[in-house]
């Protein structure tokens, strides 16, 4: 694998060079050469925006199947909001997991009340306490910390090292789960309904820890069909009693969630992978200092636009939001159980986030700065205009392909067309 590992893979037999997915790959991370798409690992924050915009759905994203949690002597499954947003509201919660269930898995939890367990840490220890950098940013969306270690990593530091709700789930059900049921920890198997290739990444290559708790991510997508299979023989039950939810956490799966959950005055909410960049830009720049707390998505609408689901994102969130205003929040937990938490360590990260290295020129300064020079060189003959037809995503990144021998000038059409004008003149 060439020391990456990414939920985002590309077929090259569906792949027909359309050039689509170049210019909405945040990071730059992927060439069109010879009429196929190649992706680039060392860039690659497995967004999946190149899945969402591929007409010939040559990009797919790699997940678990159901068929893997029978590894497990017990299985248990993680249903965040976004698979609410997936079904009719008048369905029922309760219903939704008990079809979840109906799956193979023993059974199924709601992220949302483990949700609240984030809310009251961020609230009541990292703001509260003032114990990180304004504003701090804590994202239940791993693009975003990957996005910031390759591409802000001045902002870093604002970064609240918090795990996600879905690993702070893991971890307390799974520690129970072995303790009540005498398993061992190998024998009991959790597995995230995930709407989103990074979330697998952020499992196979963690980031800020050693090991996680959480064995496997299946795609919401995948069994969309077998669930709604599985409510319609759950039509004639009135109401499936026996699981928890919070109003509060299930908001974490729209935009503007968070901030509300943490009962933040002066948030900045941003979803869109694009809205994102420009906000950090800002942050990067030393604006926005007076924000207390930034909550960034990648998808738009937040995880209710994630690629692996089925459901207009637009209409996901106002389903959502209708759940989490009609169903009950208890109350957050106090700043004892925080602070017990905190110093316990479990759901902090136990490793340092490095910035992660663009792909440089060259290894060596002297050489690099040559290569900068001939790039703005060969800058000056292309058109400026971006328009990707060369399979670069600007002309900038075809000058740096360039330079490093992955493309050459008449790549560029209007080179092309130059240099062929030159045949005819001469």
């Amino acid at each position: 694998m060439n020391g990456y590992f990414h939920s985002v893979v590309l077929s090259e037999d569906s792949c027909k060079g359309c050039t689509h997915c170049i210019k909405r790959c945040p990071t730059e991370a992927i060439r069109v050469r010879d009429r196929k798409a190649s992706i680039s690992g060392e860039r690659c924050i497995d967004c999946g925006e190149c899945i969402r915009v591929c007409p010939y759905h040559a990009q797919k994203a790699v997940t678990d199947d159901l068929e893997d949690i029978k590894k497990y002597k017990y299985r248990i499954a993680l249903v965040p909001p976004a698979v609410h947003g997936q079904f009719d509201t008048g369905i029922g919660l309760g219903k939704i997991l008990k079809a979840v269930e109906m799956l193979g898995f023993d059974e199924a939890y709601d992220i949302s009340p483990y949700c609240d367990i984030a809310s009251a840490i961020i609230q009541k220890y990292y703001l509260e306490e003032e114990k990180i950098t304004r504003p701090a940013i804590y994202s239940d969306c791993p693009v975003i910390i990957r996005l910031i270690q390759l591409r802000y990593p001045d902002l870093l530091e604002n970064v609240i090292p918090l795990v996600s709700p879905m690993e702070i789930a893991a971890r307390l059900i799974k520690t129970d789960t072995v303790s009540k049921k005498n398993f061992k920890r190998e024998d009991v198997g959790v597995f995230y309904l995930t709407p989103c290739p990074a979330r697998v990444t952020s499992v196979r290559v963690l980031i800020g820890l050693s090991f996680a708790y959480t064995d496997g991510l299946i795609s919401i997508r995948k069994i969309f069909g077998s669930l709604s299979k599985n409510l319609g023989e759950l039509q004639s039950l009135e109401k499936v009693e026996g699981y928890e939810f919070s109003g509060r956490g299930l908001k974490w799966g729209i935009i503007g969630g968070q901030s509300q959950s943490i009962v933040s005055k002066n948030y900045l909410a941003v979803d869109g992978i694009e809205n994102v960049i420009n906000v950090f830009e800002e942050l990067e720049l030393g604006k926005l200092k007076n924000m207390d707390f930034v909550e960034a998505y990648a998808c738009t609408g937040g995880c209710v636009g994630g690629p692996l689901l089925v459901e207009n994102a637009f209409v996901a969130k106002t389903r959502v939001k209708h759940l989490a205003d009609t169903t009950h929040s208890p109350k957050l937990i106090g700043k004892e159980k925080v602070k017990e938490f905190i110093e316990a360590g479990l759901f902090t990260w136990t490793e340092e986030i490095k910035p992660k290295k663009m792909v440089s020129l060259d290894p060596n300064i002297g050489k690099a700065i040559q290569k900068m020079e001939k790039v703005e060189e060969i800058l000056k003959k292309l058109p400026g205009i971006d328009c990707g037809s060369c399979g670069a995503p600007t002309c900038r990144a075809l000058a740096e392909d360039i330079v490093n021998g992955r493309a050459r000038e008449v790549d560029c059409v209007f080179r092309l067309r130059e240099k062929i004008n030159e045949i005819d003149r001469g």
